[in-house]
């Protein structure tokens, strides 16, 4: 299916796949940093979010997004994924080890997560919400779940907006429609990677991210102590510096130095 997406900058490129929470924008202030230090920043709504529709037949996230990557000539590409957003980068690094240079998973999500007892609390209370009606409840149980401490009211307010629209998308849609499912293994990922994830967050999201730093060649664990669950919209600029700090080590761009 076809993806809203859009593309800043030139040099080697980033795709950015966002949590489940949000849709592309939630990336506003890493694509600014991305582009400025000599990377293409590309980010593309994931079915059902922000601007690209919900599916109409059985589609293949992963798929349609290499496609896209096709069609724009990039062969190979860093992946920066946040939550939702995770197990897809993950599913590609597995499916194209070739195509990725480098994986960063903020506060990430799995393929066939087994929620905690919290976690599946708060599941399942967004679905009574939704199936009463109340739109305005859910996005305020989002918000009081994801958001850390760090997050200003117009963090607050962007996430808010930014759900809506997905929840506005999805519930219009066809919930029915299947995902492809294509075999992969994890074994298969040769990129280099940081697992990121915030001591507010949920049990569930640190202990995915240690896992995962054992499980990952040449993977890096780094937990934030000030950090909910979407570090990149609580505090910008210093996961921006960690971010940037570890591309600049595994994918280089041309006339700038590399990270010591």
């Amino acid at each position: 299916m076809t993806l809203a997406f859009d593309e800043t900058g030139t040099g080697p490129a980033v795709l950015l796949l966002h949590s489940t929470v949000c849709d592309r924008r939630m990336w506003d202030p890493q694509v600014a940093a991305l582009a400025g230090a000599g990377y293409r920043a590309v980010r593309v709504d994931m079915p059902g979010y922000g601007e690209s529709p919900m599916p109409t037949e059985p589609h293949d996230t992963a798929g349609d997004i290499a496609a896209m990557l096709d069609r724009l000539g990039i062969e190979r590409t860093a992946l920066v994924a946040a939550s939702g957003g995770g197990p897809v980068a993950l599913e590609i690094a597995a499916r194209h080890p070739d195509r990725v240079t480098a994986l960063v998973l903020l506060d990430t999500a799995v393929a066939g997560l087994t929620p905690s007892a919290a976690l599946r609390s708060i599941w399942d209370r967004e679905e009574q919400l939704l199936e009463a009606g109340d739109v305005d409840a859910a996005v305020e149980l989002m918000l009081e779940t994801w958001l850390g401490p760090s997050a200003t009211a117009a963090t607050g307010a962007q996430v808010a907006e930014m759900q809506r629209q997905a929840y506005i998308v999805q519930l219009a849609g066809d919930d029915s429609v299947e995902e492809v499912e294509v075999p992969y293994s994890l074994t298969a990922i040769t990129a280099p990677s940081l697992l990121v994830a915030g001591a507010y967050d949920l049990a569930d999201f640190r202990e995915i991210a240690q896992r995962l730093s054992r499980e990952l060649p040449g993977a890096t664990y780094v937990e934030l102590d000030w950090a909910g669950h979407l570090p990149g919209l609580e505090r910008p600029d210093e996961v921006n510096d960690l971010v940037l700090h570890f591309l600049r080590r595994h994918v280089r761009v041309p006339g700038h130095p590399p990270a010591d």
